[in-house]
């Protein structure tokens, strides 16, 4: 076998290509933790029976997730169906409302309830207390704990919701550098076969 016979160009390609893949790996597992350690916080977010009051810090958003809020809500009028389920799993529709500010800027959606009629209510506003989820079009989204009148509680958020699947990302990235350098050595050994017996 001469080294010289070996393509130094494609084997610099393929070893590239290879380190690429296994920090991607790497990457995903640094995001698994990542995501563990924020599922960790919603689910004492959960537990919590301190309140975090609307508006707050956009930056800090994520870090408020499925705690408890209670704000002062002034409507824009009807609700706007969505496709949701109640606490008891049935499929339905979420009435959701749009929370503003005094200068009418949005501030939070928020789900007022749940019916089986994708019927929209008319809603002025009024003091809301609920769990905060993830962000919606208004930047924050509240599942009321008390729906409107006539409305059955919408199902509230739940972080067990969220995936980390970050570690099988990870294995099919390393899977990946393990196949191309398989695949890769196969190659080269059909062609330095071929080399030696047409010498």
């Amino acid at each position: 076998m001469s080294l010289r016979r070996i393509p130094v160009v494609s084997t610099l390609i393929v070893l590239v290509a290879v380190g690429v893949m296994i920090r991607l790996g790497f990457w995903q597992l640094d995001r698994m933790h990542q995501k563990e350690a924020l599922l960790n916080l919603y689910s004492q977010n959960m537990k919590l029976s301190s309140e975090t009051a609307l508006p707050f810090d956009a930056d800090a958003r994520r870090k408020v997730w499925f705690r408890h809020t209670t704000f002062e809500c002034r409507g824009d009028g009807d609700t706007r169906p969505k496709a949701g389920h109640n606490r008891k799993g049935e499929t339905g529709w979420a009435q959701w409302g749009q929370c503003l500010s005094i200068t009418g800027k949005p501030v939070a959606e928020v789900n007022l309830g749940w019916s089986q009629a994708p019927t929209a209510r008319h809603y002025a506003g009024g003091s809301v207390g609920g769990i905060i989820g993830p962000d919606g079009e208004a930047g924050a989204r509240v599942v009321a704990d008390q729906p409107l009148p006539g409305l059955q509680p919408s199902a509230a958020p739940d972080p067990t919701d969220i995936p980390n699947n970050h570690l099988s990302y990870a294995v099919q990235w390393f899977l990946f550098a393990g196949i191309a350098l398989v695949i890769y050595a196969l190659a080269l050994r059909k062609r330095l076969a071929a080399g030696g017996s047409g010498g």
